[in-house]
């Protein structure tokens, strides 16, 4: 069995993102870009498949420009197998990009598609739904727990209530939560490694891709400055000045 895994570049979670001087985007120049952590997970737990007999080969996807490359060797330097860089520099909302995976799907026949349930760009969380829809399979959101038995998949998911266990039918969507497992660390033997795996690029415009109107965000702002708190000496204050501030 294949298992695709989809990794996206973003701004590496320990950088605190500014607006550009235009306010029509977020500055990346000079900026650390890294793997999603949701898919970093993902390309884990694919990994983790693959070293229990589950899986054959792990493929990682990515969409983007040529500088995606960079996360896809990180992939590879995990462990996946090799990789496929579907170029585009043209803004992309979930729906395009699950058009561009369904066609990666239909060429590779896997019979796993993992992916992390958000980028912690955009925080849609949307392309897992999405491209489940579109394959016509069945999707498991959130995974905090995966199992593969045969033919089917059992996945323990969190929910309002607590957890729930679902079984699927393979092939399916899974989308990866945090609690689903610890990435690996790359050394540098396996870094040194992922520059011989294969690394195929592919042009969006030659897969015969759907007309999607795209979203086009014009401005940017950050959120208001908070207001510096207050200290009171006791309850009785405390009630008064909520009151006071039509809190109560």
């Amino acid at each position: 069995m294949k298992i695709i895994a989809c990794v996206k570049r973003v701004i590496d979670y320990n950088v605190r993102v500014q607006i550009n001087r235009d306010g029509d985007g977020v500055v990346t120049d000079g900026v650390k870009m890294s793997m999603n952590p949701f898919d970093e997970i993902a390309v884990e737990e694919g990994l983790r498949l693959k070293e229990k007999g589950v899986a054959t080969e792990l493929i990682a996807v990515s969409i983007g420009g040529s500088e995606s490359q960079q996360q896809l060797r990180t992939a590879l330097a995990m462990g996946a197998d090799r990789a496929i860089l579907v170029e585009n520099d043209a803004p992309l909302i979930p729906l395009g990009a699950a058009h561009i995976l369904l066609r990666i799907i239909e060429k590779e026949q896997p019979g796993l598609v993992i992916l992390g349930k958000q980028a912690i760009d955009d925080d849609r969380n949307q392309t897992g739904q999405m491209l489940a829809a579109l394959w016509g399979r069945p999707q498991a959101t959130f995974a905090s727990a995966l199992e593969i038995n045969g033919e089917k998949a059992s996945v323990t998911r969190e929910i309002d209530a607590g957890m729930e266990t679902i079984e699927v039918d393979l092939p399916a969507v899974v989308t990866t939560d945090l609690r689903l497992n610890e990435p690996r660390f790359v050394k540098m033997p396996d870094i040194m490694k992922a520059k011989r795996k294969t690394l195929d690029v592919i042009a969006a415009a030659s897969l015969d891709l759907p007309s999607i109107p795209n979203v086009v965000t014009s401005n940017f702002s950050p959120p208001p400055t908070r207001e510096a708190g207050i200290k009171v000496e006791s309850v009785e204050q405390l009630v008064d000045v909520m009151k006071t501030r039509g809190l109560i």
